[in-house]
């Protein structure tokens, strides 16, 4: 995210960037943990969001608690991840993506997203440069439908938000010049353009 946060910055938004223990907390405690950072180090302003992926579901988590000003997901999992589901019961993936992984195996009551969101999501598939994505392909978990190669489009879109989707990979949807275009532009306008003019 650090490219993105640079552009947003270069922009004239101040930033604030965190990383978060979701392996290790399940996500009630993430959601805690992250909205007691957000209130020491910013009070109770109101903020505006850029998540990828989890820190989607975590901004939904934290709303109505936080005053979203806007929120911007890149590749989140809104209706949960075929991807999370199959692999759930694998020990690397536990390992690797903790109990905040296995809630988005099998999302259970999740707030409804924050008003004033716009949803990016990728449609590179499987490539090279998300190497997870090629166990992905292999097993077949996102046969059919179109993906980042780590979610599906239909799992990012909720309705209601504005959406839009960008030809890139999970993993670097966040440098993607169109996504990083359309991120700036909701920012400053609250609205994403059409891709197709």
């Amino acid at each position: 995210m650090a490219r993105l946060q640079g552009r947003i910055e270069d922009a004239g938004f101040p930033t604030w960037c965190a990383s978060y223990p979701s392996r290790h907390l399940p996500l009630p405690d993430l959601t805690a943990w992250l909205r007691d950072r957000l209130r020491a180090d910013l009070g109770e302003r109101p903020v505006a969001a850029v998540t990828h992926s989890l820190g989607g579901v975590l901004a939904r988590h934290l709303h109505p608690d936080l005053d979203w000003q806007r929120v911007v997901m890149l590749a989140p999992p809104n209706q949960g991840s075929r991807v999370a589901a199959g692999l759930r019961d694998w020990a690397l993936f536990r390992r690797g993506w903790g109990p905040a992984g296995q809630a988005v195996a099998a999302p259970d009551d999740w707030p409804p997203v924050p008003p004033n969101t716009a949803i990016i999501a990728g449609t590179a598939g499987a490539t090279l440069s998300n190497p997870p994505s090629l166990l992905v392909g292999a097993l077949g978990l996102l046969r059919g439908v179109e993906h980042d190669g780590t979610v599906a489009v239909d799992e990012a879109r909720v309705e209601g938000a504005d959406f839009a989707t960008v030809d890139a990979s999970h993993t670097w949807i966040m440098n993607h010049p169109r996504a990083v275009e359309l991120t700036l532009r909701f920012l400053r306008d609250g609205q994403l353009e059409p891709l197709d003019r």
